[in-house]
C-alpha cells in the first residue's frame, strides 16, 4: 500500500462555509481517511501543522495581521497549497470593505452605526491589526490550486483529493465549477 496523504486546513478571513462544504463529504470522509491522514484540521483540532504536509488547504482571505502569519507559517508547511473558495482566490465578501477607507468602516461599525451603545473603537493590543485592504492569499504566497466557489461542492473536494491521491493531475468537470 502507498503511503497517505497528509491534509492540513485552515481558515482565515472568511464565514467556515468552506469546511462545512468538505464536512458535506459525509461517508465519503471515511473512505478519504483509507488514502489520507488528517493533520491540521477541524477534525483533529492540532492548532499547527506537522514538519510537512503534502496538501493545505486555505479558506479566507487576509483581512488582518494573524492572518498573514497564519498564512505564511501554514505555506511553509504544505508541499502543495490550495486556494479555496471566493473569499481565499479573490477576497470574497470581507474585500468588500476595499470600497470604503479602513477609518470610516471602523467608524460606522463602532461609533455611528446604528445600535452602537457605548461607542468606542476596540484599541487592544492582543488584537490584530486590520490590513487597510482585503486580500487573496496568492497576493502573499504562491499557490499551486484554485477551488472556486462560495463555497465549492463535497464533490469538488473529493474529486480535487482522490484525483491526487491517485497521482493525477486534479482534473474538475466544468458543470463542478462555479463562481458565486
Amino acid at each position: 500500500m502507498t503511503e497517505k496523504l497528509t491534509v492540513a486546513t485552515t481558515s482565515l478571513a472568511g464565514c467556515f462555509g468552506c469546511h462545512m462544504s468538505f464536512l458535506d463529504m459525509d461517508e465519503r470522509l471515511l473512505e478519504l481517511m483509507t488514502i489520507a491522514r488528517f493533520d491540521r484540521s477541524p477534525l483533529t483540532d492540532i492548532k499547527h501543522c506537522s514538519e510537512r504536509v503534502d496538501i493545505g488547504l486555505v479558506e479566507g482571505g487576509l483581512c488582518n495581521a494573524e492572518n498573514v502569519h497564519t498564512l505564511r507559517e501554514f505555506r511553509r508547511h504544505c508541499n502543495i497549497l490550495v486556494a479555496v473558495g471566493a473569499c481565499a482566490i479573490n477576497g470574497g465578501l470581507p474585500a468588500l470593505r476595499n470600497h470604503i477607507p479602513l477609518e470610516e468602516c471602523l467608524r460606522e461599525a463602532y461609533l455611528d452605526g446604528i445600535g452602537v451603545e457605548q461607542p468606542g473603537i476596540p484599541n487592544d493590543p492582543e488584537l490584530p491589526l486590520l490590513l487597510d485592504q482585503v486580500h487573496p492569499i496568492h497576493e502573499v504566497v504562491v499557490v499551486d490550486y484554485f477551488l472556486p466557489g462560495c463555497p465549492p461542492s463535497a464533490d469538488v473536494f473529493w474529486k480535487f483529493l482522490t484525483d491526487l491521491a491517485a497521482g493525477r493531475e486534479p482534473s474538475l468537470p466544468s458543470p463542478m465549477l462555479h463562481y458565486d
